[in-house]
């Protein structure tokens, strides 16, 4: 809205040329996200508090998460709310992109918000049933997938790539380009939803991620530099990068209250939509393997809960004393703070790595 808005001053003042600028506009978008989310925050906390929306925990857990039961939740919320203004303030509203990935973020948030106010507010145990979660994750995924290959308007948006490897490009048939999309996105939004167990560990990867994944949008949007570091060039793909500035801020926004001990936690209509969003950004500027290296600590935490269920149902046995692997951690002595510090620099670690892979082909 501004950015429109600013273009049509530029005959009055040549000054407002700057909104025409990528990154000024991200760093516009990300400052407005995190000033709304630090402004917003305290109140919708204190909604939170007054209609009973609390966290319940389970008691087969960790003992030390029992101070948790009644922490308001569903803060999440504030995330999607800010990333949504900020976006529609900076991004440039004709882009399908944006579309796109707003469309992917909220419908997943609806996923999320069902499965929250059915636990909080109705206070049905169960919340939305797994099955029901499962079928609406894929009918979103598969429509969002089939949207992207049959609107794709280069080659490139449908063919895969390879880090590392700057020769290898791979066109990729329907059937094959949406079974990975899906994945992704589907993937992702789990992977994201299974971390949020503690006090902030979810939430700043995933901005950490996002920022990331907003610089290969940048990249792939710009012809010169997509040729120079020898990456996919996307048509429209840059304005992804606001996007992505305007999650990064509003996740550390977030951070500001969800870190630890928190004040609010993030629930499914948070972590569903982020992962999700992920996800599909992820295969709009076809760097999936990228973000499945960056996004190591989402893929580690669901590996574990995979592989102990597995475990348990072939052999009887457990592998980690609880899954996911951020409970194996706490189970073994280590401070939560600690836990939540060190899988921090891990991702960090691990998002510096796959940016490396920008130059190293």
């Amino acid at each position: 809205m501004l950015y429109w808005l600013a273009l049509r001053l530029v005959s009055w003042y040549s000054g407002f040329n700057v909104f025409s600028y990528l990154t000024f506009r991200a760093i516009l978008a990300m400052g407005s996200s995190l000033v709304i989310s630090l402004l917003v925050g305290p109140g919708m906390i204190k909604r939170l508090s007054r209609y009973q929306i609390g966290q319940v925990v389970r008691d087969d857990g960790p003992q030390s998460h029992l101070p948790k039961a009644g922490t308001p939740t569903m803060g999440g919320a504030l995330i999607l709310v800010t990333t949504l203004v900020s976006t529609l303030l900076w991004a440039q509203l004709g882009s399908r992109q944006i579309w796109l990935v707003l469309a992917v973020t909220f419908a997943f948030g609806l996923i999320g918000f069902l499965d929250d106010y059915l636990k909080l507010v109705v206070r049905n145990a169960r919340g939305l049933p797994a099955r029901w979660k499962y079928l609406l994750q894929s009918i979103f995924g598969l429509a969002i997938a089939a949207v992207l290959y049959y609107t794709a308007s280069v080659p490139a948006e449908r063919t895969l790539y390879l880090p590392f490897i700057k020769s290898f490009a791979e066109p990729l048939p329907a059937a094959v380009f949406i079974t990975i999309a899906y994945l992704m996105t589907v993937g992702m939004s789990n992977a994201v939803n299974l971390t949020d167990g503690l006090d902030g560990l979810a939430i700043m990867p995933a901005a950490l991620v996002s920022a990331a994944l907003g610089i290969f949008a940048y990249a792939s949007g710009n012809a010169v530099f997509a040729h120079y570091l020898e990456i996919p060039m996307i048509p429209g793909a840059g304005e992804l990068l606001i996007f992505c500035s305007a999650l990064s801020g509003a996740g550390l926004g977030f951070l500001w209250f969800n870190a630890y001990p928190a004040q609010v936690f993030m629930g499914d209509v948070g972590a569903l939509a982020i992962g999700a969003a992920l996800g599909v950004i992820a295969v709009m500027v076809r760097q999936e393997l990228v973000a499945l290296v960056m996004g190591g600590v989402f893929v580690l935490e669901t590996a574990s809960v995979i592989l102990q269920v597995a475990s348990f149902k072939l052999t009887g046995r457990r592998i980690f004393r609880m899954a996911p692997l951020h409970h194996h951690f706490e189970l073994k002595g280590w401070a939560e703070p600690k836990v939540i510090v060190r899988f921090w620099i891990i991702s960090l670690i691990l998002v510096l790595a796959g940016l490396a892979t920008l130059k190293l082909r």
